[in-house]
């Protein structure tokens, strides 16, 4: 069992979680994940760590409550335990000296992207933070992004907070000033992924994304989570997941994120109606 020893709520249905995890967090490093098990019957799910101290042996994870077993997360209370928490799993991310490097997180995904920014900085690289959000309200973390940041910009899609707008909107003009980029990290939905991709292939600026498909075992065996990259099948979870977002198939893997979404809002309504949530 892993114990929650701090809980905090960062916005709308936005749930932190501080987990004592030693194992994971004297070898985690910035862009792996952990998958999560709330208890025997439970579904696997898998979270990028969003901040770890190997001292204390502790992992962060930043999580929305969509469905039903972010919601069952949710609910465990501070000083409450999580069944399994396995890990690190994945590639960490590539870290070296680039250059100037824009790191572009959105809504949830600002809090993975937080470590690689953290050491993107420590490697001596300028690093150029965008983060977006949909409104004010869903806001975390800005303090946290300041620090590793060289310049920090902030987008909401109602303008409530920071540039009215998407993160694409900042990006495009960054593309457009005396700036030169020298690499491209994001971390996102989909769509957003995509979008930034399609910016940046143009003007052929590396560009790295964190891809977040369906994933069942998280070690390469199940092929659940595979995706087409440069015109080959990769297995998100040990392959990546981060790749080189220019060869991603976008397309495809927005289609297999939809593919059980029927299934999983059935699951959800019979579970808030026999939790009487």
């Amino acid at each position: 069992m892993f114990k929650v020893i701090k809980k905090e709520n960062l916005g709308p249905e936005m749930v932190l979680m501080e987990i004592n995890a030693p194992h994971v967090a004297r070898h985690i490093q910035p862009g792996q994940f952990t998958i999560l098990r709330v208890n025997e019957k439970g579904e696997r799910i898998p979270l990028t760590v969003a901040d770890f101290d190997s001292e204390k042996g502790r992992i962060t994870i930043v999580f929305q409550k969509v469905g039903k077993t972010t919601y069952m997360l949710g609910s465990i209370p501070e000083g409450g335990s999580i069944l399994d928490v396995t890990g690190p799993l994945g590639t960490p991310s590539e870290i070296n000296k680039f250059g100037t490097v824009v790191c572009i997180g959105g809504g949830i995904g600002v809090a993975p992207i937080y470590p690689i920014a953290r050491k993107l900085k420590g490697e001596g690289n300028g690093v150029i933070n965008i983060i977006g959000y949909r409104s004010k309200n869903y806001v975390f973390w800005e303090k946290k992004m300041k620090g590793v940041s060289d310049k920090l910009l902030i987008a909401t899609n109602d303008g409530t907070y920071g540039e009215k707008g998407f993160v694409t909107d900042v990006l495009k003009k960054l593309l457009e000033s005396d700036i030169k980029i020298d690499r491209i990290v994001t971390i996102g939905p989909a769509i957003m992924m995509k979008a930034v991709s399609d910016m940046t292939k143009p003007k052929k600026i590396r560009t790295i994304a964190s891809l977040n498909s369906l994933m069942v075992c998280g070690m390469g065996m199940c092929g659940a989570c595979r995706i087409t990259v440069g015109g080959e099948t990769k297995l998100t979870c040990s392959d990546g997941p981060d790749f080189d977002a220019h060869l991603v198939d976008f397309n495809e893997l927005m289609e297999r994120l939809n593919v059980y979404k029927d299934e999983e809002k059935q699951t959800f309504e019979k579970w808030k109606t026999e939790a009487r949530i």
